[in-house]
């Protein structure tokens, strides 16, 4: 997935949603555990640095597209 294909499918994020993302081949803190859960997820406009970001209101998630193995968003 690119980032443009992640901006795209995240654009339904309105700060009244929840999403969740799997990742596949990183490293996790904890062994079998690379999942991403934002509530209140809100996809933050793009900017020059061309980043894939994600606020909740309090916190800034950056996410890497090509990690993404799956996401739901709720």
């Amino acid at each position: 997935m690119t980032s443009d294909q992640l901006r795209q499918a995240l654009r339904e994020l309105n700060g009244e949603r929840r999403l969740g993302i799997v990742f596949a081949h990183v490293h996790a803190p904890t062994p079998g555990v690379s999942t991403l859960d934002v509530k209140n997820a809100m996809l933050i406009p793009a900017e020059a640095d061309n980043l894939v970001k994600v606020t909740d209101g309090r916190s800034v998630f950056i996410i890497e597209a090509a990690h993404v193995a799956w996401l739901s968003i709720t």
